[in-house]
């Protein structure tokens, strides 16, 4: 799984690969989030269709943990940060999301906990990431949610856009805009490969990550089902490429209090256990 992970980058450096907007709400959230967790506001890039039919690329402003359009309550979106790909197509929450509304969600790295062999003691926090710097693009989804009037103040004002009014007199109301990330079985501990079975030692799943031109199919619109099918496969069947040009490092166990901030949080240290 993937519960905390890290995004230091601003909104325009990570517009630059898809040539994508920055849209309005992210300009004031881009500050470095060294911890971010589940209803953080996160950057996504996705493509949508303008009322004039154009095709926009844009870098927007996202609560982590999807809530459905169907949810009764916000709260609900702080346990679906992950999308299980095995079943993301048939799961009431994701299936709608991944088959008209995927994205691409910007990491430099994320966290993950080991616990000790004898299965006793603190577990031992470590940072993943590429080996060459450049950024994960996370298979994501995305949704809109309409805020009722009793909910506004458990959001924050960066995830939500305005809505079209229907008429005249008609408040045209707020549209939370909430995202999960992909993941999958996570490689086998015995993989011939180092790097991977070191993830796989880590944790039994891992996120999917995707190459930049993937990631550009990926969050193309489409409402194909059979397309979306064969495309999730395909994301996924190429995740261990892509995990394999990754690295890890213990780092400090102050990345358990989400309060905690800072680049020294994705600084080597000494290990709890050997």
């Amino acid at each position: 799984m993937c519960g905390r992970y890290v995004i230091a980058r601003t909104p325009g450096q990570l517009a630059l690969p898809f040539d994508a907007r920055v849209d309005d709400s992210i300009a004031d959230s881009a500050a470095p989030n060294w911890n971010v967790a589940p209803t953080h506001t996160v950057p996504v890039v996705l493509e949508r269709l303008a009322e004039d039919g154009q095709l926009l690329t844009e870098v927007h402003a996202a609560r982590w943990g999807l809530v459905p359009s169907w949810a009764k309550d916000v709260s609900v979106g702080s346990t679906m940060f992950n999308a299980r790909s095995e079943t993301v197509m048939e799961k009431p929450s994701f299936r709608a999301a991944v088959t008209a509304r995927r994205c691409a969600v910007p990491a430099d790295g994320y966290y993950e906990w080991k616990a000790p062999d004898t299965g006793h003691g603190k577990k031992q926090p470590y940072f993943v990431h590429p080996q060459d710097g450049a950024p994960i693009w996370f298979a994501g989804i995305y949704e809109w949610w309409r805020v009722p009037g009793d909910a506004a103040a458990a959001v924050r004002g960066e995830q939500t856009r305005p809505g079209r009014a229907a008429s005249q007199d008609d408040a045209a109301g707020q549209w939370l805009l909430s995202c999960s990330i992909l993941t999958r079985e996570a490689p086998d501990a015995r993989d011939e490969n180092p790097h991977l079975a070191a993830l796989g030692a880590l944790h039994h799943r891992l996120p999917v990550g995707m190459d930049e031109d993937t990631a550009r199919e990926w969050i193309a619109p489409d409402k194909d089902k059979e397309h979306t099918r064969a495309l999730v496969d395909r994301v996924v069947a190429q995740a261990f490429e892509v995990a394999s040009g990754w690295r890890m490092h213990p780092v400090s166990t102050e990345v358990g209090s989400v309060a905690n901030q800072g680049a020294h949080l994705v600084e080597p240290q000494e290990p709890l256990f050997s």
